[in-house]
């Protein structure tokens, strides 16, 4: 008559797998709510790679005031291309985002789904339990009918903690409703975001598409003068052989100078201690123990000196974040340059396009070495250890050989090229090696 009533074996373990089952849905959905979402940043990437385009595009209205296409607009029409390709990849990139989000929104609107369904048929399944059961004899024969008083005691325990999990029942029903209504409405919001985003795509692929024209008709206009092209081609190679002339020259001047101070030094040297030692067997000794064919070299004879050392250690550990020479934008890439109509040179440093007159500034701190003339033009060489920095089509310098410069201070101004726009070219060395500047520079 009372089997309705046993709570040791089914009713119990029910409960308590709906309590934990419950339990861990809702820490699972916190969970998730909480996952941060990189979406702010994308979009503050965005408004700077928009913001880099606006400037380049500036730049390149500026180029356009010449009555000629040249090299330098081609340079910036394949910068603002590859701006406008992150700008993409960026989209791309939350579009990604947001269909992993969908995705796990919509799985777990599902998953609470059949959550809320399952709740709803344990509900009902209770209320009709609890239906057929009603009458307060029946609970009360249930109690009375108990074989000794700590039976009677589990029984009445029993009762409340079946009334508690109906109670459960129902707040479990209605936070599973409310959750699952909200992650709807995550779900909707997140497919609108997608659809803004989508539309935001597809007018920055339109914008790519204007630009790979643009760029087209520039390269066709440089083919056309091709001739000219070629002639000012010719005379960047001439200007640059003069300069490597000048580099080589001095770059010798400094290490001969450093060798016979290194000299200079170690005579001084043996000679004060020649003078402490006056037996001529001691001297002897003393003359093969500090043998500079046996003693252990530095590095480089330009950083013999501890000053030098320090300087050149201090270059080095500033390699990536060194301050570009002046304010502009790249017109050529350091090494094998390739222009339309298969014209080809090489360059020896990176050519900074820039407006005439601007301030071009010592990279870093160092011992100006020479300032000297290239047709009618100027160029600045500072040593730093072992290292030297040249700046080369300037129009003026406003430092002199042996001056000692500190970083960002003004060397001089920027001069025009040969067709008419600001430029200044900026060579990196290692003693005699050349080496890629952009490496050097801060991105």
């Amino acid at each position: 008559m009372y089997a309705h009533y046993s709570y040791s074996k089914k009713t119990v373990p029910m409960q308590k797998k709906i309590v934990i089952a419950s339990s861990f849905l809702f820490l699972f959905l916190s969970a998730i709510a909480q996952q941060p979402v990189d979406k702010d940043a994308l979009q503050k990437e965005r408004e700077q790679l928009k913001k880099e385009i606006a400037e380049t595009e500036k730049a390149l209205n500026e180029t356009r005031k010449t009555a000629k296409v040249n090299i330098g607009q081609l340079s910036l029409i394949n910068r603002k291309m590859d701006l406008q390709g992150n700008i993409i990849d960026n989209i791309s990139g939350e579009i990604r985002n947001l269909n992993n989000n969908i995705f796990l929104s919509q799985r777990e609107v599902n998953k609470m789904s059949r959550i809320l369904d399952t709740l709803k048929k344990e509900y009902a399944n209770s209320m009709v339990y609890a239906y057929k059961n009603r009458s307060n004899y029946d609970f009360l024969s249930f109690i009375f009918s108990a074989s000794s008083f700590n039976d009677a005691i589990k029984r009445v325990a029993y009762l409340k903690s079946y009334r508690s999990y109906r109670e459960m029942q129902a707040e479990n029903i209605l936070r599973t409703q409310a959750m699952l209504s909200q992650r709807i409405q995550i779900l909707s919001g997140t497919k609108q975001r997608k659809n803004v985003v989508l539309q935001e795509q597809d007018k920055e692929m339109t914008q790519l598409e204007r630009q790979q024209q643009e760029k087209k008709v520039i390269v066709d206009r440089l083919k056309s003068q091709q001739k000219e092209l070629t002639a000012q081609v010719v005379a960047k190679r001439k200007q640059d052989a003069k300069l490597k002339n000048m580099i080589t020259a001095m770059i010798r001047r400094e290490m001969e100078i450093a060798r016979n101070e290194a000299a200079k030094k170690e005579k001084a040297r043996l000679a004060e201690l020649k003078k402490n030692k006056p037996d001529a067997k001691d001297n002897a000794s003393v003359a093969k123990a500090v043998n500079p064919s046996v003693r252990p070299r530095a590095t480089s004879v330009l950083v013999s000196s501890e000053a030098d050392k320090a300087l050149d250690a201090s270059f080095e550990k500033n390699r990536g974040s060194l301050p570009w020479p002046a304010s502009g934008f790249i017109i050529a890439h350091f090494g094998r340059i390739i222009l339309p109509g298969n014209i080809e040179y090489y360059n020896p440093g990176v050519t900074i396009g820039v407006k005439i007159g601007e301030p071009v500034k010592a990279v870093f701190e160092g011992e100006v070495t020479l300032v000297s003339y290239i047709d009618d033009r100027q160029a600045v060489f500072i040593k730093h250890g072992k290292y030297f920095t040249v700046y080369s089509n300037l129009a003026s310098a406003s430092v002199q050989r042996g001056e000692n410069v500190k970083l960002g201070q003004v060397l001089g101004k920027a001069g025009a090229n040969d067709e008419g726009q600001g430029q200044v070219d900026f060579i990196l060395m290692k003693e005699s090696s050349q080496v890629n500047p952009e490496q050097w520079l801060r991105r």
